[in-house]
């Protein structure tokens, strides 16, 4: 905001005659103003409150439902459900259910595109285990992409996090990687859109 500001007053400074770049220039940043303001925007809404729902830890479009073997902490098979935030997405990233914090590592790496085969474990990322009171635990993991150079967190090994609650935010196009037990039933398909703490995503046994 304040280079936008800095760049029009310098303009209308230095080329006070040059009335249709100006005006060119102020409708460019009131546009990325905007958008700005809209990427970051952050809705609210009552959470939710059902110990036996996942729910989507970020607005976006399902774009990966498979079983595959997760490698770095649970050592097994699960089910995976990735979500593609695009640029227009919400970009706060919430807990799918309640509970506690058991693992939590961030890792650096490279920006493919979001949703490559390969972005799950060589872009930039971070990789956060909820232990629920049951005693499941589901790994989420947020992956930078090709446009997004920033992932943010607010926890920790040991934070408890609310059904819904904030974890994170990662900064334009990327995706959070949901590892579920194989016993849970999948309620969402391939290709859906989903919001936030908003859209069950599965129901555990």
């Amino acid at each position: 905001m304040i280079i936008l500001v800095a760049l029009n007053y310098l303009l209308y400074y230095f080329m006070p005659e040059q009335t249709v770049l100006l005006n060119i220039t102020m409708l460019g940043s009131i546009i990325i103003y905007v958008l700005v303001l809209q990427f970051f925007r952050n809705p609210v809404f009552p959470l939710p409150n059902d110990e036996n729902l996942v729910y989507a830890p970020a607005d976006g479009k399902v774009v990966v439902i498979e079983e595959t073997f997760e490698d770095e902490y649970l050592k097994e098979n699960r089910r995976q459900v990735s979500i593609f935030m695009s640029p227009v997405n919400v970009h706060v990233n919430r807990s799918p259910i309640k509970g506690v914090v058991d693992f939590f590592q961030y890792h650096p790496g490279k920006y493919l595109v979001a949703w490559h085969p390969k972005s799950s474990t060589e872009n930039e990322r971070t990789t956060m285990v909820i232990r629920h009171a049951k005693g499941t635990q589901i790994l989420v993991r947020q992956i930078a992409g090709a446009v997004a150079r920033r992932i943010k967190w607010y926890v920790k090994p040991g934070s408890e996090l609310e059904q819904g609650g904030e974890f994170g935010f990662i900064k334009f196009g990327s995706r959070v990687d949901l590892f579920l037990p194989l016993d849970a039933e999948i309620l969402v398909d391939l290709e859906q859109k989903t919001k936030g703490a908003r859209t069950p995503i599965a129901r555990l046994k």
